[in-house]
This record gives C-alpha cells, structure tokens and sequence, in this order.
C-alpha cells in the first residue's frame, strides 16, 4: 500500500521534538508528527482546585484547541462560540487523564501544572501528538521546580506516549495521516507508559468489524511505535527524565 513519505505499515511518521519553544512557559515543546504540529506548553500556577485545597496535594490538567486554519479550510474559533465541542472536551480530558497517569501528585505540593496544546497544523493524530509532546513540556516544568527547590522529589514516575493505529482496506498501519484516517475501516488511539503499562486504548469500527487478532496486531504495531516515541522523548530530554 502506498503510503506518504513511502512509508512502510509499521512505520511512523518523522516526529520532530523542538523544546523551549514557548519563551514564557515554564515548559514548552513544538512537536511534529509529520505535517501534524501542535505547541505544548507546561504552565505553573501556585494553587489548586478549590475541591483540592488543604489536602496536601497539586493538580495536573490540560486544555486543547485547534487553530482556524490548522485544517484545509478555516474552522470558527470556539471561543467565538462561546463553548467548547465534545471533540475538545473529550481530547484535553485525554491528555489530562493520560498524564497524570505518570505524575505522583502529592509530590508536586498544592499547585497545578496547566498543560495547553494547541494544533497549528492539523494531518492526522493531533491528540496522540499533543499526549507525546506535552509530557516532555511536563518534564521541563518539573525541572523548573526543582531548580527553583519548589519541590524536592521528581513528581514524574515514568514516560507516556500515545499513538493511533487502524486498519484500511484490510492492512494494518501505524500512525495514521488524515488521509488514512478518514477513510480506515478500524481506528484506534493507544496511550502507554515507558514500562508498557496501557493508559488507555481508544478503538471504534468505522466501516468493518475488526476480531481480537486484528486487535492483537495493531496494540503490537502501536507498542512498536511507543517504544520509538519513548526514545526520541528520552533524546530530546536528555538527562530530565530520572
């Protein structure tokens, strides 16, 4: 099958991880996922929920949004709107959830870590490229408290990495483009952990049923491409992760 970049099935898309990209932020990454770009960026706020205050803990979560001409044509801003669509919510409650899987909270002390990822460019697997880019902007944030001695014990337990895999017109492939993954009988989203530990798996059948050894296939490829994003978060950042 004929792929973009003439990839193979198993094989990912060119991911790029640019660090400090953001001036201000305590945290930032510009990440690639081939002519998918999000900015992720960590942010520091000395407090937390109000449900959260006095119990000795902080907090970690996200918000994301996609740019009006991220995509072929211009899309409304949603603030214009004046809400936020189920699409949103659903994807910055993702990446919240997915790090925070990774994140000891009670080690951070009672402030919060606000990630924010917004797509500028949009071709495909815009939440998986925003849960990989915005844990290395998390490591950065955390490296800030702890120069600053705000905290004394790195918060962060492992990696986490999200990637999606599916299946169109019978052949399993790893890292969809929006071409592929508009028109994929199968689609699935796979969040793990450096250790291998499964955050998440989100799969549907758009068109065709898939069976369990389809399934068995396609967490394998996807575990194959996690462990390429696990590499090339450790390389971007160097010695942070501990």
């Amino acid at each position: 099958m004929s792929r973009s970049n003439n990839r193979t099935p198993a094989q990912m898309r060119p991911v790029t991880i640019t660090r400090h990209y953001i001036r201000h932020a305590e945290g930032s990454v510009l990440i690639g996922y081939g002519e998918t770009k999000v900015i992720c960026t960590a942010s520091i706020i000395e407090k937390v929920p109000s449900f959260l205050k006095g119990a000795g803990q902080g907090w970690l979560t996200a918000e994301y949004g996609m740019l009006p001409r991220s995509t072929g044509e211009r899309m409304q801003r949603e603030a214009s709107k004046g809400k936020q669509s189920g699409r949103t919510m659903e994807i910055q409650r993702l990446i919240g959830r997915a790090l925070r899987s990774v994140v000891d909270l009670e080690k951070l002390g009672e402030r919060t870590i606000q990630i924010d990822c917004d797509v500028i460019q949009a071709d495909g697997g815009t939440r998986t490229a925003s849960i990989t880019g915005a844990f290395v902007a998390l490591c950065d944030a955390v490296e800030h408290l702890r120069t600053k001695k705000l905290i004394s014990h790195n918060p962060i337990r492992d990696q986490v990495a999200a990637v999606s895999v599916g299946i169109l017109k019978g052949q399993p492939l790893l890292d969809l483009d929006y071409l592929e993954d508009s028109s994929c009988d199968t689609d699935l989203n796979v969040i793990m952990t450096g250790n291998l530990g499964l955050v998440e798996v989100q799969g549907t059948a758009e068109k065709v049923v898939f069976s369990r050894q389809e399934l068995d296939t396609m967490l394998n490829m996807a575990q194959q491409g996690l462990q390429e994003l696990f590499d090339l978060q450790q390389k971007a950042l160097e010695s942070v992760v501990s």
